[in-house]
């Protein structure tokens, strides 16, 4: 929803409420100049970043015991030939043959050897992780424009930057599933950066562009007696190096995933190659778990034997009985990594004690990860936190096709777990939240909308949405509505509650008339199934007014503000947070149809209550202070404007970061303070990389582009500048990007005529 609450954060989802971030008392900030007033919100461009070189982002995967040199492939990717033909090369082979190994090989070189100043590994299985790793790479590196508001905006800054800049990168794109989520973000061809791809995917797609394919398979017979050799010898245990391995290595396919679960299960039953190679073949439930028609690679049936024979010797070590319901939530999750800390929830605890029949702890449940990690069927690595437990992809499907636990249970548990750690404090992208996000999106499908597991879906989307990442949240959001359309009904109330949240991404989009026409629905269908006064009645109502708000009908969100503050305050009471919210939204519309004196009052008392029921320093009362602020600008009380400015520009760079949005509104609230105060160069230069940094983040449809060009022109306009006010308002009025009725635009048409006139 549009307004400032923040989501509750319950098990449940129906009443829950929506996440809201209303820009009118909460998130509001303008500049008055004469006669035009129009909001801002300004993506502040702050002094470069000191960056320490080298720097990498991403994590790699471990590196895997006795990795072999393959020394021919090695040799080219090293030595592709002169720097200014340098190909991009595509690792293409099946699953566990090492594609990501190499790979890896070749960032962990480029770091040791300083051959890279920047090394990124980006996990390539769909666009957001693309546009999450390339808009982090951005910020590390301190490409210029980088502000964190945008992700996808980032992302492309960041491409610039690898087309531009002298020092020397290397990007790793790992496990590419489709070509398409690469198109516009493959890195350029250029003399000091390297471009590594690994994928199974064989599409004409993958090359040209100067991108050669380089054909991984399994290793040569010598490769795999080499790594047995070197596996068993580095645990101390030549002595299983006998007659079978040569035998053991073919009928293993010499695939390097199959030969490591060997090599693991051997070390730790202390068994032969020979021994070893006769319970393989004895292994009769192949069929039973990798049926021939989903074997693409050719690699899964060694995998799922091997895996079997792992699962039972880890299933009868301590702690007894865990390991299958264990690999089987690890393989429901991303494949590149979940946190550690997951497996200490009380969720996991539940749905482990109910697998084995008895109370389970969550050291145990550890222990189960670790014993997993011996045989290989997983990576257990703390130090590397949020991705802390990674699985190979091949092996996650093998258990998934062996039906270790019922498909529902391990889902519920995941998505139960999941929530557990999910920081209530999630207003940026940090490499814990971004994991959790993949991981539930790893999770999603239709288990998921059980009543167990839905609520974790929700809590993704409200992510995207607090973090202000309307683009990817208006995607993530339609998806949501047509699967809960499908799944549950068009008038159930989850699907309500979807609508509504598909309305705030639309309304930070800045897509005013869709907001209008998604919340406009919501109402009435909350109306029909509540009825007129329950509390997501009501909350839908300050909603639907920060739409019409933000479309200039401020009149018609007045008339709702109201009637919402009159019905929480007799149904929920004075100090419910709900209350708070719809006298925050009324002093916002009381701000805008230019009634200031109450305005200030219900603001100051918004404030206060915030603070109470919060704290001086949660987001809300931030917001809060920004927008009373804007009140205090338009009722002359500049230097309490300018005050309350400042403490809101430390708070918000404090608490939520120097680059997120609330920060970035905070800073525009204070150019607009220090314009009243008479410091206009500022305000001029502030709008002048406003202006820009809004048409390259949103383009010039955009409310908020138009709203900061009007705003820029008066302030040329009040400079004497009036030739470059004239310029910029022809470039509003040429745009015609919104509907020619909505108030801004009328506003530029008509000082255009009136410059225009006075020359």
């Amino acid at each position: 929803m549009i307004g400032d609450r923040k989501a509750p954060r319950t098990a449940t989802v129906t009443g829950s409420g929506d996440a809201r971030a209303d820009r009118g008392g909460v998130a509001n900030s303008g500049i008055i100049i004469g006669d035009v007033r129009t909001e801002f919100h300004e993506h502040h461009h702050h002094a470069p970043r000191v960056v320490t070189w080298p720097v990498q982002v991403g994590m790699p995967p471990a590196s895997a015991s006795a990795f072999q040199p393959r020394r021919e492939v090695r040799d080219r990717l090293v030595n592709g030939g002169p720097s200014e033909t340098r190909p991009a090369w595509v690792l293409a082979g099946g699953g566990g043959v090492g594609k990501s190994q190499l790979a890896a090989w070749l960032a962990r070189r480029a770091l040791d050897e300083r051959t890279a100043d920047l090394v990124a590994w980006v996990t390539a299985s769909s666009p957001e992780q693309i546009v999450t790793t390339y808009a982090r790479a951005a910020a590390r590196v301190g490409a210029p424009g980088a502000d964190g508001d945008d992700p996808a905006a980032d992302a492309a800054v960041f491409c610039e930057w690898l087309h531009t800049t002298d020092r020397s990168w290397l990007i790793v794109l790992d496990d590419v599933d489709d070509p398409g989520h690469l198109a516009g973000w493959w890195p350029p061809r250029r003399p000091r950066g390297a471009i590594v791809a690994t994928t199974r995917r064989h599409d004409a797609a993958l090359t040209g562009s100067g991108r050669q394919r380089i054909e991984i398979g399994v290793f040569s017979p010598d490769e795999s007696e080499a790594y047995l050799t070197e596996r068993l010898t580095e645990a101390g245990c030549a002595d299983l190096l006998d007659e079978g391995a040569p035998g053991l290595a073919a009928a293993l396919g010499h695939l390097p995933l199959a030969l490591s679960h060997a090599a693991a299960y051997m070390i730790d039953q202390a068994i032969g190659c020979a021994e070893y190679l006769g319970l393989y073949t004895r292994a009769a439930r192949v069929a039973e778990v990798m049926p021939v028609d989903s074997d693409a690679d050719g690699y899964g049936r060694p995998v799922a034997v091997t895996l079997l024979l792992a699962l039972d010797a880890a299933d009868a070590a301590e702690p007894a009985g865990l390991a299958r319901p264990v690999l089987a939530l690890a393989a429901a999750l991303d494949p590149d990594g979940h946190p550690d800390q997951l497996w200490r929830t009380a969720a996991v605890a539940g749905y482990l004690s109910g697998c084995a029949g008895r109370p389970v702890t969550g050291d145990e449940a550890r222990r189960a990860v670790r014993a997993l990690h011996r045989y290989g069927l997983l990576t257990h690595t703390p130090a590397d936190g949020p991705r802390a437990v990674r699985i190979h992809a091949l092996t996650a499907r093998a258990a998934r096709e062996a039906g270790l636990v019922d498909p529902a249970t391990v889902v519920q548990a995941a998505a139960a777990a999941l929530l557990e750690v999910w920081p209530d404090a999630d207003h940026t992208t940090t490499d814990l939240v971004d994991a959790l996000r993949t991981n539930a999106t790893a999770l999603a499908g239709d288990l998921l909308w059980a009543p167990g597991g839905r609520a974790l879906l929700y809590r993704a989307g409200a992510s995207l949405l607090e973090s202000r990442l309307h683009a990817a949240a208006v995607t993530y959001w339609q998806r949501m509505v047509d699967d809960a359309t499908r799944l549950l009904g068009d008038e159930h109330p989850d699907t309500v509650t979807a609508h509504a949240k598909l309305g705030s991404s639309l309304w930070q989009a800045g897509r005013t008339a869709e907001t209008i026409a998604v919340l406009e629905r919501v109402v009435a269908d909350r109306v029909r199934l509540f009825g007129d006064e329950h509390p997501d009645t009501i909350s839908a109502r300050v909603d639907l007014a920060g739409g019409y708000r933000q479309a200039g009908r401020t009149a018609d969100a007045l008339v709702i503000d109201e009637k919402v503050v009159d019905d929480a305050t007799r149904l929920l009471g004075e100090e419910h947070p709900d209350t708070v919210s719809a006298r925050a939204s009324l002093g916002s519309s009381l701000w805008q149809v230019g009634r200031t004196g109450e305005a200030v009052a219900v603001l100051e008392r918004v404030v206060a209550d915030r603070v109470r029921l919060f704290g001086d320093e949660h987001p809300d009362t931030l917001r809060a202070r920004i927008g009373l602020a804007a009140c205090y600008r338009q009722a002359g009380r500049t230097a309490d404007a300018v005050a309350l400015d400042e403490k809101a520009v430390g708070d918000a760079a404090r608490l939520l970061g120097d680059e997120h949005p609330d920060t970035m509104i905070a800073r525009a609230g204070l150019a607009s303070s220090y314009w009243e105060a008479g410091r206009r160069a500022e305000a001029v230069g502030i709008l002048e990389r406003l202006v820009a940094d809004r048409v390259r983040l949103f383009g010039d449809e955009h409310p908020d582009t138009i709203s900061a060009r009007v705003g820029l022109a008066a302030c040329y306009r009040e400079s004497g500048r009036t030739a470059d006010a004239i310029a910029v308002l022809e470039k509003v009025v040429n745009e015609e990007a919104l509907d020619d009725r909505h108030p801004t635009v009328v506003a530029a048409v008509d000082l255009l005529r009136q410059w225009r006139a006075e020359g």
